[in-house]
């Protein structure tokens, strides 16, 4: 559950990221886009099983339709072009958008009834509240968000909650994008100094982005250039500007807790007590440096 005293927006943001991440890591999502002629899981952290590249692009940028690499490149905002591009290229011969987004949807919610049940207490009410925090969000600015809007809702009660949050879920995301990018900031700095920001060993995790050596160099000489970072290290300045990022982020995210009013802490505790139940169930990771620790391995 969130920590007492997070900022709303971000509490929020915690509280449904299993629930509706969770499609990353589902067994189920894995076989049907391998029923499509993408690559199975290439492995495991620890019992959560990895998404294949191409089908992970072109699964989470079917919401945009069937758009080439390069626009699932800039709307994901943090990936190295150079992997994305050839990865979706490569996708598209294989299926399109619509069957591809529609076999994420499906393992989606196929790990959910099989970690939560088909009907959760709480679920009907939970998309009342979901919809309320969605209504009326603005698109401008946010290609992902857009893209699940347009999907519409599935129909089932468990499938709706969590397009709802996969649809929050990626409200935040694009408002992250336009705060770093806004701040001066490229993808592989943000995602230097974002380990450093979660506390996770510097070029861990950022190699899942497919950030090579050199271009990590390069940007860790450019933070340090800016006073950000000191011997790979945060200077005062730099733990200042990630956070900054961070509160412009939760402001940008302010309407939806603002739609939510005195209810929010109601759908931070039952959809967070989900969220603990995927993980618990191994649909979702423990944090990033699961994640990182893969990439070690040479699975990443």
């Amino acid at each position: 559950m969130p920590h007492a005293g997070m900022p709303a927006p971000r509490a929020l943001a915690l509280a449904i990221e299993p629930f509706a991440g969770q499609v990353y890591f589902s067994p189920e999502c894995h076989r049907g886009y391998a029923a499509l002629g993408f690559g199975p899981s290439p492995g495991k952290a620890g019992e959560v099983q990895m998404p294949d590249g191409p089908a992970y692009f072109c699964s989470r940028g079917s919401v945009m339709g069937q758009v080439p690499g390069e626009v699932i490149a800039s709307a994901f905002g943090v990936f190295n072009p150079a992997a994305v591009v050839p990865a979706v290229t490569y996708g598209w011969t294989l299926t399109d958008a619509a069957t591809i987004c529609a076999a994420r949807t499906h393992g989606a919610v196929a790990q959910l009834r099989r970690i939560l049940g088909p009907a959760p207490d709480g679920i009907d009410r939970i998309v009342e509240l979901l919809r309320r925090a969605t209504d009326g969000l603005s698109v401008a600015g946010k290609p992902l968000f857009a893209g699940l809007l347009a999907q519409g809702l599935p129909g089932d009660p468990l499938a709706d909650a969590w397009r709802l949050a996969d649809q929050l879920r990626e409200y935040r995301g694009d408002v992250h994008v336009n705060a770093w990018t806004s701040a001066g900031f490229d993808a592989a700095e943000i995602g230097l100094i974002t380990e450093l920001y979660w506390g996770i060993p510097l070029r861990s995790y950022v190699r899942t982005r497919a950030w090579n050596d050199d271009d990590l160099d390069a940007a860790e000489a450019r933070l340090t250039g800016r006073g950000l970072l000191r011997d790979g290290a945060f200077t005062d300045a730099g733990r200042a500007a990630r956070e900054a990022i961070e509160v412009t982020t939760d402001e940008g995210c302010a309407p939806i807790v603002a739609a939510l009013g005195d209810d929010l802490g109601e759908v931070l505790s039952r959809v967070g007590g989900w969220s603990q139940q995927v993980q618990a169930g191994s649909g979702y990771l423990a944090g990033p440096q699961d994640l990182a620790a893969l990439v070690s391995t040479g699975l990443g």
